[in-house]
């Protein structure tokens, strides 16, 4: 299967690379030209590599006309320090506009410093980082969507299920036994979600109780992992998942199917981002919902933004908060709408 995603994934990037010509190392802004260095913290996130193909399709778009674009893409494998030295090779390269997913929210610091000194706009997204760092330079901004309202969100809809379905409450005990698969330890968004979350059901008069929680580095397999050690642990007690990604929460379906449970043994399980792999499991009711991470949104953004930062243009319909933040709304998805998500542009109107 990973043999199959990374074929995949090349394939992408060579039909990409037909395209879009890497930095040459003689580029300089001019009117008419868009040179972008694009660097991303893992291609193994299923979400990062969806969003990666909406940001070259709007590139793409963008070089039709009398733009030219020209585009370099590096993938950091989870280590800050080969973004730092990718990022270096994209600015000596001539880039003159960079948005950049860091592996590291907190350690910018390298990155904003090269740039910096050769006066290279930067758009951060989907990490956000401090907003000390933000303030360093008035050339930066980020991209992305407010990870509070995801977690409210994912607490609604997990709200909303158990109301409508008693037999969530397996035990009959008034109360939801819950577990909740985490992302990287320490991770902005993995807290704010998941604080959000169980806040929003308590605060919807849901009676919880916590079993386990788990950090599953928004990974599929390590999530499953973690998911059948829990399992393992409390059988049958679990009536509630909520995973802090798409990813996550499909890892956890897979250790209750690897274990052969039964459906109706099963507890329901909650994801975030809208992949495409999560919109079809909740076409096929296995996961009960979750929250459209509007990346078609986001990279419509990002491409307005980098062509207005590198070549001086005004960014028409872009709304900022405090002058640096754009941020896209999340939208709650449930099998009564996920047909309107699912296709070409994630099914955006």
């Amino acid at each position: 299967m990973k043999g199959k995603k990374r074929f995949a994934w090349a394939m992408v990037c060579w039909a990409c690379g037909l395209i879009l010509i890497s930095c040459g190392r003689n580029h300089a802004a001019s009117e008419d030209r868009l040179y972008v260095g694009v660097a991303f913290y893992n291609q193994s996130d299923s979400y990062i590599s969806e969003l990666m193909n909406c940001l070259k399709e709007q590139f793409a778009r963008m070089g039709e006309g009398d733009m030219k674009v020209t585009m370099a893409m590096r993938d950091a494998a989870g280590s800050q320090r080969t973004q730092d030295d990718q990022v270096k090779e994209m600015i000596d390269a001539g880039c003159n506009v960079l948005c950049v997913n860091l592996v590291d929210r907190t350690d910018p610091s390298t990155i904003i410093d090269m740039a910096k000194e050769k006066d290279v706009p930067i758009i951060f997204f989907n990490r956000e980082p401090v907003s000390e760092d933000m303030m360093r330079w008035d050339r930066l901004y980020y991209v992305g969507a407010d990870a509070k309202q995801s977690g409210v969100m994912q607490g609604e809809l997990a709200a909303d299920a158990i109301r409508e379905n008693k037999r969530i409450d397996r035990n009959h005990d008034g109360k939801i036994q819950y577990v909740v698969l985490e992302g990287e330890p320490g991770h902005q968004d993995a807290i704010i979600r998941t604080e959000n979350a169980v806040d929003t059901l308590k605060n919807q008069g849901i009676e919880l109780e916590k079993i386990n929680c788990g950090i599953a580095n928004w990974n599929r397999a390590q999530a499953q992992n973690r998911m059948m050690q829990m399992i393992g642990q409390y059988q049958n007690k679990i009536e509630l998942v909520l995973a802090n990604n798409d990813d996550m929460a499909l890892g956890a379906i897979d250790a209750y199917k690897k274990l052969n449970f039964t459906e109706s043994a099963r507890p329901v399980f909650f994801g975030i981002d809208g992949t495409d792999v999560g919109l079809r499991a909740v076409v096929d009711l296995e996961l009960a919902g979750t929250v459209y991470n509007d990346k078609e949104g986001q990279a419509e953004a990002m491409a307005k933004l980098a062509e207005g930062l590198a070549l001086n243009r005004e960014m028409k319909g872009l709304k900022f908060k405090n002058k640096k933040y754009v941020f896209l709304p999340y939208k709650k998805i449930t099998s009564d709408n996920v047909g309107g998500f699912i296709g070409k542009n994630g099914g955006r109107n």
